[in-house]
């Protein structure tokens, strides 16, 4: 496995277990949103419940937009920020799949209700770091050591979309 493939396999681990990413586009400023995967594979796209009284869900119900996702693991071991495409769906078929006891307390009329929709997000290019961390590279500088050369093996540029 390439050391790309390890980040990347370490940053949707990550993502499966902390859920928490900022999105934004043009129009909506970044905002804490829940990721979801509706499989197994690791590979987008994600999934966010939104409403159509958000800025997210009122800027997407007049068009695509090119959005950002930034993403902090609970134990800021893992880092990302991709770019993508963000669309709004009320697929019936993907709301069952994905709902769960955490998104219904936001939806007064459970699955049906008509501000319901669902945020996709088709991710293309990202960045993805490890943990450099500076206490590290602050030793290793000490003892002569250039931390520079560590780092390198800890940051990829990958597509999260195949």
């Amino acid at each position: 496995m390439t050391a790309d493939a390890k980040i990347e396999a370490k940053f949707w681990k990550a993502l499966r277990s902390d859920m928490t990413v900022f999105l934004g586009c043009d129009g909506a400023a970044p905002r804490p949103m829940t990721a979801q995967l509706a499989g197994d594979e690791d590979h987008g796209p994600l999934w966010f419940f939104t409403s159509t009284d958000t800025d997210l869900g009122r800027v997407l119900s007049t068009a695509t937009k090119q959005g950002t996702m930034t993403f902090s693991s609970k134990g800021n071991d893992v880092w990302a920020s991709a770019n993508g495409r963000l669309s709004l769906s009320t697929d019936p078929d993907m709301i069952e799949k994905l709902w769960n006891p955490f998104v219904a307390a936001w939806y007064e009329d459970g699955k049906t209700d008509p501000k319901l929709r669902l945020v996709r997000f088709d991710a293309g290019e990202a960045e993805l770091w490890e943990d450099g961390s500076s206490l590290v590279a602050g030793f290793k500088a000490l003892i002569g050591s250039d931390p520079k050369q560590d780092f390198q093996d800890k940051t990829a540029h990958v597509r999260l979309d195949t």
